[in-house]
């Protein structure tokens, strides 16, 4: 079922819910530049499995409304808690992948875990998804700022780069395909400020000293997007954490070692 929550007075958020009736639910938030669709191989297995699993697209991509302006972590973990307002969501997984589990980690901080009873990080792009002087282990500046100029010269050449480097398994040419198509959905200037929130704005690592509840870290060695010292790093930072380490997996985990990724999440969640 698919219906639209107003986060602003003229913002709606798309929410996809599946399997309602469930007691054990999970909340996606996708990755930069997809949408909740890149979770069709979680929403499958797992609603199967009992899980009501609900994926709202941010604002800016998929089916959900994209204003000018509200691309920064603060405005985005508020749209997740109107989400979570509207729909009355207790004590819910929270599985947030790339900039999504950045998105879900400062939710969990600046909304006290409202709602959350359990946190899953995918491949998060938390501390922080660049290099810094004092964190060496994220992408380098240039290569963030050259994604942002391709998206306003040339986003589907943008976006196929985006996408030949997501994945470790081999995929076909029509998954390529369609997962090409779920960053054509998202409008270039919500695809450019996002990735500039990355350079100027956005790092994590008080925010994970916050959390308190029960977190599942899950993240592909051969990650080229968001590498594997990041993964190490929410390990070291965020109390009563777990992290699983995907071994045939990249950036796509989710899809990569798909039958893994849906068995730890739903042994974590119980």
């Amino acid at each position: 079922m698919g219906y639209y929550v107003r986060v602003e007075s003229d913002v709606h958020i798309y929410v996809e819910d599946i399997n309602r009736m469930s007691q054990k639910t999970i909340l996606f938030i996708h990755g930069w530049p997809a949408n909740h669709k890149m979770f069709e191989y979680q929403f499958n297995q797992l609603s199967q499995m009992g899980y009501r699993c609900i994926g709202m697209d941010l604002r800016g991509f998929g089916q959900s409304d994209k204003p000018w302006e509200g691309y920064d972590y603060d405005r985005l973990a508020d749209d997740v808690r109107s989400v979570i307002g509207a729909l009355k969501l207790q004590n819910i997984t929270l599985a947030g992948h790339s900039t999504g589990g950045a998105v879900a980690v400062r939710y969990v901080a600046r909304h006290r875990g409202y709602g959350v009873s359990k946190l899953a990080l995918l491949a998060a792009a938390a501390p922080s998804l660049i290099q810094r002087p004092y964190f060496p282990y994220g992408l380098k500046t240039e290569d963030v700022k050259q994604i942002i100029q391709d998206t306003y010269h040339d986003r589907p050449n943008m976006l196929q780069g985006f996408g030949n480097m997501f994945f470790f398994q081999h995929i076909t040419e029509p998954f390529s395909d369609w997962f090409f198509q779920l960053g054509l959905q998202a409008a270039s200037w919500s695809t450019a400020k996002v990735a500039n929130t990355w350079l100027y704005e956005e790092k994590l690592f008080q925010d994970m000293g916050e959390i308190q509840i029960p977190t599942l870290i899950l993240h592909g060695i051969h990650d080229k997007v968001c590498h594997f010292p990041l993964a190490e790093a929410q390990k070291q930072e965020i109390k009563n954490a777990k992290l699983v380490p995907f071994e045939y997996s990249g950036h796509g985990l989710f899809w990569d070692e798909r039958d893994k990724f849906n068995q730890e999440l739903a042994k974590f969640i119980g």
